[in-house]
């Protein structure tokens, strides 16, 4: 039986709980594509390739290459490059491009949220007088804060920030999530922190800093996200498998 073949542009959560349902198909071949940047990830089912893929060109030609037959985006809400280059790359070719992004978050009762574009605006809102601050964006964009050694930093990512910051006051620990609520507010008690920077990457491994944040009362920076769109979209795992159902039906459902 030919399989039709699937590439899933990884690195998520929901990345992975997708792949682990599709793999299960006798049906299907499930290529999980990572970006590269985590030295370390987390184990994933389904054949992996890693590194990028040249643009939107180079992503159009594996995809013809490898016979894809569906095309999945499940990367970080703040991939944008890799969102872009999909869309691109798909309706070159006339593929089915299926997005799948996890709700972002919202604020609620209690919280102090200030809302940003980018990780250089976040750090321009923290002012001129000093400030302790939770920089939780991750490694890649941390080098925005060389541009206010004013500062106390407390920097946490998957992988080293490198090259190092250059600002006097930074600590920087590894850490994966899921966090939990007890373990964000100790760290942020122990810092002495009085507001967190962050991505809005919605999901639950890192909410419980915003939880904790709202039960100190400290003020969130919060980068939001820039406007994706795709013509079939998914919020969860479970609502981009129905679609697949629908797009590539299983073989019971098409009466093979």
């Amino acid at each position: 039986m030919d399989k039709s073949h699937i590439l899933i542009l990884a690195g998520t959560a929901e990345a992975r709980a997708l792949a682990e349902q599709l793999v299960l198909r006798t049906d299907l071949s499930v290529t999980l594509s990572l970006a590269g940047r985590t030295q370390h990830p987390a184990a994933l089912p389904g054949h992996i390739r890693s590194g990028g893929f040249g643009g939107a060109d180079g992503l159009a030609d594996y995809l013809r290459r490898q016979n894809i037959r569906l095309l999945i985006d499940a990367t970080h809400p703040f991939a944008a490059r890799i969102s872009h280059n999909a869309a691109e790359a798909a309706a070159r070719l006339g593929l089915p491009l299926l997005k799948v992004e996890r709700p972002p978050w919202v604020p609620q009762e209690g919280d102090r949220w200030t809302s940003v574009q980018t990780v250089p605006e976040a750090v321009a809102a923290l002012g001129a007088d000093q400030r302790r601050v939770f920089l939780a964006t991750g490694r890649q964009e941390a080098a925005a804060v060389n541009s206010a050694p004013q500062h106390v930093y407390l920097v946490r990512s998957v992988d080293p920030v490198d090259p190092p910051l250059t600002v006097p006051h930074a600590t920087c620990i590894l850490g994966r999530g899921p966090f939990g609520l007890d373990e964000e507010l100790e760290l942020l008690r122990q810092h002495r922190i009085d507001v967190i920077i962050c991505k809005n990457s919605g999901g639950k491994a890192t909410f419980a800093k915003l939880q904790a944040a709202r039960q100190l009362g400290l003020e969130v920076i919060m980068v939001e996200r820039s406007s994706t769109a795709a013509a079939l979209t998914a919020g969860t795992a479970g609502e981009a498998l129905r679609l697949i159902d629908h797009l590539l039906p299983p073989p019971e459902k098409r009466g093979v």
